[in-house]
């Protein structure tokens, strides 16, 4: 029995952040975006703690801006106090530039953590594509394994870039900018009861359809992979046969295929950016319309209903940010089931717990009555193999097509596990 040996030389250099070792995964272990995501951010959980916290801080100082801004219109502005007017505009201009100062602070992070992150899962996906056997690497193919690696990678990994960054801070706008209204003025704040159903609906009906389109679309750049890697490695053979139109033509109805699927994903996104600003301009519209006539009862202040407006525009720009990742999520929960798949994919192949011990002779390759049979096969494709070789040897492996030649050489490399003997 020969042991399979794999090496680790993944390239860790590039973030700026050492990576511990990524955590092994079995094959019972349940899938999906959030436990990927939880396994790979958790070696660099601080940053990401500190990202969130600064983009926090960020959001709620935003929302402190438009009070302070009613505050100048109603008690600077409208009494002509410059004075006033002086003090709390320096006190904005504070806010603002620490605002900026912990947005380029907690983007950094999050885009270290992200990119760390996702060299991690790249080079947990090389390992575990090392130990694989043939049968492991026939039921997955060459190209889908290239696509997992890096595609797919490369979608959770723009998953979690805007997850610390956009998604973070639209629950904390949404909600605190919700609050933040209905204290300026509760009654201006039930036109927001209408608003955030209808925006919410729109979306759902571009996210729920466009899922199962995201998922056919990683699958179709497998097959744009396939053909094209069965095109570069035969090409000698292409061009001595004339088949090249012939494999024009499987190019393009993949590529055709694939753009199809991408087509219907961008018409349905295509509907949803136009519909969210009908909406935006014209809950705008209304709120100005409501709140005039709310000033000119003197039931509101003009400061107040700026104030409003501001936070409105937050509150639907938080949706505008969720609808980024209702964009991004689909697809990346459809990578993220691929690159699982494979990492909770055991090897057909283990090293036993107690292996042969090593022959005296370092180098030497030595079969004895060595049989193997290919699964689901009646018959063994070798049987009763048995040779020696030492270092600086040469064996010749004669025979006819299809006697075992190229079967025999994957069973040195271990590609496949013998069936009998030694």
């Amino acid at each position: 029995m020969m042991p399979a040996t794999t090496s680790h030389g993944a390239d860790r250099e590039g973030t700026g952040i050492d990576s511990p070792d990524p955590p092994r995964h079995t094959a019972r272990r349940r899938s999906g975006l959030l436990r990927l995501l939880f396994d790979y951010l958790r070696p660099y959980r601080w940053p990401v703690a500190i990202a969130l916290v600064l983009l926090a801080a960020q959001a709620i100082a935003n929302l402190y801006l438009p009070t302070l801004n009613a505050d100048i219109i109603d008690n600077g502005v409208v009494k002509g106090d410059t004075h006033y007017i002086m003090v709390v505009g320096a006190v904005m201009l504070g806010v603002t530039l620490l605002t900026g100062l912990a947005a380029i602070i907690s983007v950094r992070l999050a885009a270290r953590s992200s990119m760390a992150s996702g060299r991690d899962l790249r080079s947990a996906l090389f390992r575990r594509v090392e130990s694989f056997s043939q049968m492991e690497l026939n039921r997955f193919g060459t190209h889908s394994l290239i696509t997992r690696a890096t595609n797919d990678v490369q979608q959770v990994q723009m998953v979690v870039l805007l997850a610390l960054t956009m998604m973070a801070m639209a629950p904390i706008m949404g909600i605190g900018g919700l609050f933040m209204a209905i204290r300026v003025n509760a009654r201006l704040s039930l036109s927001l009861a209408v608003i955030l159903p209808v925006m919410a609906g729109l979306i759902a009906l571009v996210a729920i359809p466009a899922v199962p389109l995201f998922r056919a679309m990683q699958v179709k750049i497998d097959r744009i992979n396939r053909v094209m890697r069965e095109t570069l490695a035969g090409i000698r053979v292409i061009r001595a046969f004339d088949r090249s139109e012939h494999d024009q033509h499987r190019f393009a109805e993949a590529n055709a295929d694939l753009t199809d699927t991408t087509l219907r994903v961008t018409r349905l996104f295509a509907l949803l950016m136009p519909g969210i600003m009908a909406v935006l301009n014209l809950s705008t519209v209304a709120v100005m319309w409501f709140g005039s006539l709310l000033v000119g009862n003197g039931n509101m202040l003009i400061g107040d209903l700026t104030a409003f407006l501001t936070y409105l525009l937050q509150i639907l720009f938080s949706v505008l940010m969720a609808t980024m990742m209702f964009v991004m999520v689909p697809r990346a929960a459809a990578s993220a089931d691929r690159i699982q798949e494979v990492l909770d994919t055991e090897p057909e192949i283990t090293d036993p717990e107690a292996p042969a011990p090593s022959p005296p002779r370092r180098g030497t390759l030595e079969f004895r009555d060595v049989e193997f049979r290919y699964p689901g096969a009646e018959e063994p494709v070798l049987s009763r193999i048995s040779f020696s070789t030492g270092p600086g040897e040469i064996t010749a492996i004669v025979g006819s097509t299809g006697s075992g030649k190229s079967t025999l050489v994957n069973l040195v490399p271990r590609l496949y596990d013998i069936t009998a003997g030694a």
